[in-house]
């Protein structure tokens, strides 16, 4: 099982852009007059996932800023004035958040080309409160980009996204579950490889499945491609 964060800064960089171009496509394949409609997220339409995707390239903008020059600079003011960000960015004409994703794409990738050493390394903090080095940015662009481009429910699935993401992904997500105190007895078996346990429980449910398969039901992106052998596919833990 591979590990997105035992790659290099240039390899995670890499998974990273072309993330970004699969994201990128599957925008350009929605028409304006169709960004009203909703996307695989509920509650959400075209025009708020593709206005959070741009907003959140800045807000990542500002982690490395805060890392390059040691002055904190938070991904968001708060909790509410990110989801007001959002509503907001969703009230705009289409052309206007095409723009917004075009500029701010760039510039988080200017920020990360122009990065030192030093900087990759530098503590920030994330919107949730984790203390984490400024290269944990690109995971968390990575799982953003080639994530939501299945949300827009275009034609991009699970099975387009690199392994070495989805193996990355669904260990994270056990491990988010098993740190929240949720999903005792499950056990995650992907095909052909070591079996992933969230937390003991009285009563064990595996969940078999492929990769792309394990990452969307543990995603809550539905429970196609994953079965288990003790009946049903159960929902999964919140995960976000």
């Amino acid at each position: 099982m591979g590990s997105f964060h035992d790659l290099s800064i240039e390899e995670r960089l890499n998974l990273t852009r072309r993330g970004t171009a699969h994201y990128s496509g599957q925008l350009a394949l929605i028409d304006n007059a169709d960004f009203g409609r909703d996307t695989l997220l509920p509650g959400w339409t075209v025009a708020h996932l593709a206005a959070h995707v741009a907003y959140n390239a800045n807000a990542l903008c500002n982690l490395m800023e805060w890392a390059e020059t040691g002055v904190e600079k938070p991904m968001y003011p708060s909790p509410q004035a990110r989801g007001e960000e959002i509503d907001f960015g969703a009230t705009l004409i289409p052309d206007a958040i095409r723009n917004l994703h075009d500029h701010t794409l760039v510039r988080l990738d200017v920020a990360w080309r122009d990065a030192t050493d030093e900087a990759w390394q530098a503590e920030v903090r994330t919107a949730q409160g984790r203390t984490v080095p400024a290269s944990e940015t690109l995971w968390m662009r990575a799982r953003e980009v080639w994530i939501h481009s299945v949300d827009l429910d275009v034609n991009a699935g699970f099975s387009d996204i690199p392994e070495v993401i989805l193996e990355t992904l669904v260990p994270e997500i056990a491990a988010k579950w098993r740190g929240a105190g949720d999903g005792a007895g499950l056990v995650l078996v992907p095909e052909g490889n070591e079996r992933i346990e969230v937390s003991p429980g009285e009563d064990t449910v595996e969940i078999h499945g492929s990769w792309a398969g394990l990452a969307r039901w543990a995603s809550g992106r539905g429970d196609r491609g994953v079965t288990s052998p003790q009946g049903e596919v159960p929902a999964p833990p919140r995960w976000l």
